[in-house]
């Protein structure tokens, strides 16, 4: 069976993770490479309606209640858009994972740490990335990106103290083993050759289970 390759980028709000793999898709493509990329919450129908719940200003969610959609989002996107892309060889590039829930809802919401982590790996079936790749904003930056946000989403309109803990969480979550940490306040090209540099040793792997 072919082996394909799981790649995660993660990183607070505004922190450049989109264009990155954007350009990352593009330069495996150039290589004969097979790209899918994709989002959390999102990436499958059911996936991008409980998406809409989640980030609607309108809606009123408990951080429990918050924390269960984003895992029940993640079971359909796991099962139904990530495996299947694998088991076909493909790259799956996800802008953010697990460590996303573990960041706001554990950091940021103040909830469990030890429950988040049994529930990522329930509705993930423990499967692993093969590359996490941090996006680390320096304070300066992160304080002038979080000045232009317009609050469009739910959790663009969560108090600047939760936005905060959510950066510091990154911060700490990137130098955990297993994460591979890029500085996001240089520029973008600079960024894109340093996640080359990291991606080009692990074509050819296969996901972790």
């Amino acid at each position: 069976m072919k082996k394909g390759l799981f790649i995660v980028l993660e990183g607070p709000d505004r922190s450049g993770k989109s264009t990155q793999a954007a350009l990352l898709k593009t330069w495996l493509e150039e290589r004969g490479r097979e790209v899918v990329v994709t989002r959390e919450p999102g990436g499958t129908r059911l996936s991008e309606q409980i998406r809409k719940i989640l980030l609607d200003p309108k809606s009123v969610i408990e951080p429990m209640t918050e924390l269960f959609l984003y895992e029940t989002s993640r079971i359909k996107h796991t099962l139904e858009k990530i495996i299947p892309a694998l088991k076909a060889g493909k790259v799956i590039i996800s802008d953010r994972y697990t460590l996303s829930t573990t960041a706001y809802q554990g950091y940021g919401r103040g909830l469990d740490l030890k429950t988040v982590e049994t529930l990522n790996k329930i509705a993930t079936m423990n499967l692993k990335p093969d590359l996490t790749i941090v996006f680390d904003i320096p304070d300066r930056i992160f304080a002038q990106r979080e000045h232009l946000r317009n609050g469009r989403d739910r959790i663009e309109r969560a108090p600047d103290a939760f936005r905060r803990r959510v950066n510091r969480a990154y911060k700490l979550l990137a130098r955990k083993p297993g994460m591979t940490r890029v500085d996001a306040g240089r520029p973008i090209e600079a960024i894109q050759a340093e996640i080359r540099a990291r991606v080009q040793p692990v074509l050819g792997r296969g996901a972790k289970k």
